[in-house]
């Protein structure tokens, strides 16, 4: 009778445990971050509407991240100083591409005036950043690093337009 008990028990914490397993045992939360290194402009206002991701066994699909959208000042972003721009959750895999899909606000203050930048096909295709990370079964934080400095390019007729230069950190 008491390896009966025994049994039962024993089955029933096997169920019981078998029944909270996490079904998704192989996700992952992905953290995408924005910093920025100094730059000689007032402000580099950028309209980053959604973060997309593609990832290696995902060729056909890009996965849309929970994107804090918003026009960022690239320039509060510097000296160790970053913020949270999307976040979501996926299976392990190697992430391949960022995707950042601007909206029209993007501006450059200099000598106190604020200019609108060009950002050429940023609003529909977006700007894409080659990764190529494997994603751990843990919480992984992707930084990238926009360097404002690099990326507003003044044009010949006064104006100026974004050519993001980012780096992954």
């Amino acid at each position: 009778m008491k390896n009966v008990l025994v049994i039962l028990l024993a089955a029933g914490a096997i169920t019981f445990f078998s029944c909270n397993k996490d079904n998704n045992s192989d996700d992952v939360t992905l953290n995408i971050r924005l910093t920025d290194g100094p730059g000689d402009y007032q402000q580099v206002n950028v309209d980053i509407q959604e973060i997309r991701i593609k990832t290696a066994n995902d060729t056909a699909q890009w996965i849309t991240l929970a994107t804090n959208a918003g026009v960022y000042n690239l320039l509060d972003f510097q000296n160790g100083v970053d913020t949270l721009l999307a976040t979501g959750v996926m299976s392990t895999d190697t992430l391949k591409e960022v995707r950042f899909i601007l909206g029209d606000n993007n501006s450059v203050m200099v000598d106190s005036v604020l200019y609108d930048m060009d950002t050429p096909s940023a609003q529909e295709s977006g700007l894409k950043v080659k990764v190529n990370k494997h994603l751990n079964l843990d919480i992984n934080t992707l930084v990238l690093d926009f360097d404002a400095e690099q990326s507003v390019l003044q044009t010949g007729n006064g104006g100026y337009k974004l050519k993001p230069v980012i780096k992954v950190k």
